[in-house]
């Protein structure tokens, strides 16, 4: 066998590694870990907003929430740090406004919410499926697939998700992903349609500009701007 000249291997060394240099895409996304964005400071910054006889105050935790996350591993890792933040700044935003800073854990006007045309959740006998949550998760039908997603009978036992603090920020992760998420690079305003669209075209402006206060308020807490169409 004859000898191969050492500058001869250097040359397919070095041809290799470009080739797997090349292999390797021009931007990649480190994803942040969920609880390195929703810090203790950032959650209770929300919390502490509310008043000491606020059911919420300590049913809502970071903990409950970062262990409910677990189930939803997409939310705050979205294509890029800054799409990540924006979605954390939302939904927080959402949160903030249907809950009145993480104080109360159901509606206060309720009302039955069951909708007999959901034939494949059919309310169950004196059950009511008014706002539970940080998301105030509605309607028969929401509970019925919330459920089967995370594992609880939403439709027997809608109350859970105002008793359980992991299952109540399920179902509030489950609205967001299955409902909000795909809409949500349309900016901010996109969200809000989403979440309660009869506040949009001038429905209820008072409560869609409290909705873009806080909004901003959180992006500027992380450091991203708060995009374009943050109205509706």
């Amino acid at each position: 066998m004859g000898k191969i000249q050492l500058p001869a291997i250097i040359h397919v060394v070095a041809v290799l590694v470009s080739a797997i240099v090349i292999t390797i895409p021009a931007t990649v996304v480190v994803a942040v870990p969920l609880g390195r964005l929703v810090t203790p400071e950032f959650f209770n910054n929300i919390r502490n907003k509310a008043g000491s006889n606020c059911k919420g105050k300590h049913f809502y935790t970071r903990r409950a929430f970062l262990k409910a996350a677990k189930s939803y591993p997409r939310f705050g890792h979205l294509d890029s740090v800054e799409e990540s933040k924006r979605e954390i700044a939302a939904f927080f935003a959402h949160v903030s406004h249907e809950t009145g800073d993480l104080c109360y854990t159901e509606e206060i006007e309720r009302g039955t919410y069951c909708d007999s045309s959901a034939v494949a959740n059919p309310c169950a006998p004196g059950r009511q499926y008014y706002g539970r949550g940080p998301l105030q998760l509605s309607w028969n039908y929401n509970y019925g697939e919330c459920g089967k997603a995370n594992g609880f009978d939403g439709l027997r036992n809608p109350d859970i998700v105002a008793r359980d603090p992991v299952v109540t920020w399920k179902s509030a992760l489950w609205f967001w992903s299955t409902s909000v998420r795909p809409t949500e690079r349309k900016g901010f305003g996109e969200t809000i349609h989403k979440i309660n669209g009869m506040e949009c075209n001038h429905g209820n402006t008072d409560e869609v500009e409290d909705r873009v206060r806080y909004y901003r308020e959180y992006c500027k807490q992380l450091g991203v701007s708060p995009g374009n169409n943050i109205r509706c």
